[in-house]
C-alpha cells in the first residue's frame, strides 16, 4: 500500500538555484540602491542645514519603477530617522509619474483640470464673443494638454482618448454646439491638430533639434544621420537612421521608444521639412503636413 506524507510534512516544490540566485541578486542591488539614495539624501540634508535650509521629508516621494518579473516591489529609505516608502505614484514638475511608465494618472489628472477649466468658462460663455472664447480656452485648456506632452508618445490612442475627449468639447464650446457635434470641422475651422497630432508635432520639433544639434545631449545620442557607403541622392535628403531591433527586447516595446519613433516620423516629412535650416521653417512645414494627415 503507497503511503502518503501528512500535508505539513510534504516535500514543498523548490525554486530552481538559477531563478533563486536571480532574485537574490535583484534584492542586494534594489537595497544597495536604497542606500545609496539614503546617502546622498543625507548629504543634502547636511547641506541644507549648513545653508539654514530644511529638507521637507514631508513632501519627498520616492518611486520605484520595477522590471519585468521583479520580485521585489517594495523599497523604503531612511533620511533623519524617518522613513520614506515607495508610492504608486510621484510628481515631477507638473507631470505625474506613475510605477508602470503608462501616464495613466497623469492623463487623468490632466483630463480632470481641463474639464473644470471648460465648466468654469461655460458659465461666462454667454458673455464672451467666439474670439475671445477660443483666445480663453487655448490659454487655459489647449496649453494643459501640450504640456510635455511628448512624454506620451507610444501610448496607444485608447491611453488618450481622455484628452482627445477634452479637446473636443474645447472646440463645441469655442463656437458655443451641443455635446454630439461633428467635431472634425471645428478642428479644421480653428487649426487645431488632434491630439495625437500634438504629440508627434512636439516629438518631430525634438528631433529636429537633436538632427542640429540643438536639442540635449541625451537627445542627440539617439539620432544618428543615414549614411550610405557611396554616394548617392539619399545622402542629401536628411534621413535618419532607424534604431537597430535589439536581440532580446520585444518588438512591441522597442516600437514605443523615442528612438524608434522619431527616425521613422522623420524620414516620412517633406523634403523641405527635413532640411529646413531654421526651427521656425520647419514648423511652418511640418503643421500643414500633419494637418493633410490626421484631418484630410
Amino acid at each position: 500500500m503507497k503511503m502518503y506524507q501528512p500535508m505539513s510534512h510534504r516535500r514543498q516544490p523548490q525554486m530552481p538555484w538559477g531563478d533563486q540566485d536571480r532574485s537574490l541578486r535583484i534584492m542586494f542591488v534594489a537595497f544597495m540602491v536604497a542606500n545609496r539614495i539614503s546617502a546622498c539624501l543625507a548629504d543634502i540634508s547636511v547641506w541644507m542645514t549648513d545653508h539654514h535650509l530644511k529638507l521637507n521629508l514631508g513632501k519627498t516621494e520616492l518611486l520605484f519603477l520595477p522590471g519585468k518579473d521583479c520580485p521585489f516591489h517594495d523599497l523604503a529609505i531612511t533620511v533623519d530617522n524617518s522613513i520614506v516608502s515607495s508610492s504608486q505614484s510621484a510628481k515631477n514638475l507638473g507631470v505625474i509619474l506613475d510605477n508602470t511608465v503608462s501616464f495613466s494618472t497623469n492623463i487623468k489628472a490632466v483630463a480632470r483640470s481641463c474639464r473644470f477649466m471648460l465648466y468654469n468658462i461655460r458659465r461666462v460663455r454667454p458673455c464672451l464673443t467666439q474670439e475671445a472664447a477660443q483666445v480663453l480656452i487655448q490659454a487655459l485648456v489647449i496649453s494643459r494638454l501640450d504640456y510635455c506632452n511628448s512624454l506620451l508618445v507610444g501610448l496607444p490612442a485608447c491611453a488618450i482618448k481622455p484628452l482627445q475627449l477634452t479637446q473636443n468639447a474645447a472646440a463645441r464650446l469655442v463656437f458655443n454646439l451641443p455635446k454630439f457635434s461633428h467635431v472634425t470641422p471645428l478642428l479644421r475651422s480653428l487649426h487645431w491638430l488632434p491630439v495625437e497630432a500634438r504629440i508627434r508635432y512636439k516629438t518631430m520639433v525634438l528631433a529636429y533639434g537633436a538632427v542640429r544639434g540643438t536639442a540635449p545631449h541625451y537627445l542627440q545620442a539617439l539620432i544618428r544621420p543615414y549614411t550610405q557607403t557611396r554616394a548617392l541622392r539619399s545622402s542629401t535628403s536628411g534621413l535618419i537612421a532607424s534604431l537597430p531591433l535589439r536581440k532580446y527586447s520585444s518588438r512591441s516595446a522597442q516600437s514605443k521608444l523615442f528612438a524608434a519613433l522619431a527616425p521613422q516620423w522623420w524620414n516620412k516629412l517633406p523634403h523641405d521639412a527635413r532640411t529646413a535650416e531654421s526651427i521656425t521653417t520647419f514648423r511652418r512645414h511640418l503643421k500643414p503636413h500633419l494637418f493633410k494627415e490626421y484631418l484630410g
